[in-house]
């Protein structure tokens, strides 16, 4: 590979350190100081001048902390005279604050966007955006990776002949579909009202389910409300069994166990785009790795290939992460 530097903040390093071992190059440190009056300082401690440089940094919780820590990082490349610097944000969890829906409120997907080219990203690299527009907000160029390939491999290894993937809204149907192409089984929709944060009401499923085994596509899990409340409409509609697929696996507070403990769920199938706490890895949870995927991107910005192709091509093999 050409000139090279790969950093990682706090919030992911296992992930970083398995994005290097694919690539067979090292995980270069990065020491973080906070000072007693609660403010950060970070430096990168390679040489960047001149280097391709790739920061990896899901914003995953503590979102805020690990944001500003990417955006020192950023900064300290850029003071460094690195010649590229790519965000790698496996997790862009501000994709979610894409619209203006309500009156004076922030459209903080365009804020970060403006912030992290501020700090210094040249490029961005990063996996399933919450919404399509949010890769318009930003001014330079963004690659966004999906894991629907990773996820397909896994559940191709079931017997299909009676299955169905279900999106829990119809802003996930396009998504759902190509799922749902690729493992050769048709797709449902629920019709989705969210009433706030945590609470959503489903009013009609869209598409046949019954004696059917439904896989259940989202592009995250944070409270699990959307999922529940589908599933007693999958019940109603006489689903014969359920399996769960997300690419960002937020399980907030109880949401992982909550979801377990539903006697049909069967298996509940991530991906590690963030960190998954030990406590949360309970025995109906598969946890698939993405680390090759975004190797494989990474290399080829650094060689000046088509990433696209690479999502065309659907060449980078998914593997399960060991439990910790």
């Amino acid at each position: 590979m050409n000139q090279i530097a790969i950093f990682s903040g706090s919030a992911h390093p296992e992930l970083a350190q398995e994005i290097c071992s694919c690539l067979d190059v090292p995980l270069y440190p990065v020491r973080t100081k906070r000072f007693s009056n609660d403010c950060l300082e970070v430096q990168l401690q390679a040489n960047c001048r001149e280097q391709d440089v790739f920061i990896v940094q899901p914003l995953s919780v503590p979102v805020q902390e690990n944001l500003v820590e990417l955006l020192l990082m950023l900064d300290a490349a850029r003071g460094a005279s690195a010649s590229r610097i790519t965000a790698v944000i496996p997790h862009f969890s501000y994709a979610r604050s894409d619209k203006k829906d309500a009156p004076r409120i922030s459209i903080g997907g365009r804020l970060v966007a403006d912030l992290l080219v501020t700090a210094g990203a040249s490029r961005v690299l990063t996996m399933t955006l919450h919404s399509p527009q949010v890769h318009g907000f930003f001014s330079v160029p963004v690659d966004q990776l999906h894991a629907l390939g990773e996820l397909a491999n896994h559940f191709l290894r079931y017997d299909l002949s009676r299955g169905v993937v279900v999106s829990p809204d119809l802003g996930n149907a396009k998504n759902a579909a190509a799922f749902a192409k690729r493992l050769n089984v048709p797709v449902a929709a629920g019709a989705k009202e969210r009433l706030s944060d945590t609470q959503v009401r489903i009013s009609a499923l869209i598409g046949d389910v019954r004696n059917r085994d439904v896989i259940v596509l989202d592009d995250e899990i944070a409270s699990g409300g959307s999922i529940l409340e589908l599933l007693q409409h999958l019940r109603a509609h006489g689903a014969r069994s359920i399996r769960i697929a997300t690419t960002h696996a937020i399980f907030a507070g109880s949401a992982a166990a909550r979801l377990a403990a539903e006697p049909d769920v069967l298996e509940i199938v991530c991906t590690n785009t963030v960190p998954i706490a030990t406590e949360k890895r309970l025995p109906k949870l598969t946890v698939l790795s993405v680390a090759p995927a975004f190797a494989e991107a990474m290399r080829r910005i650094n060689s000046g290939e088509s990433v696209s192709a690479l999502l065309a091509e659907d060449i980078v093999p998914a593997r399960a992460v060991a439990a910790s």
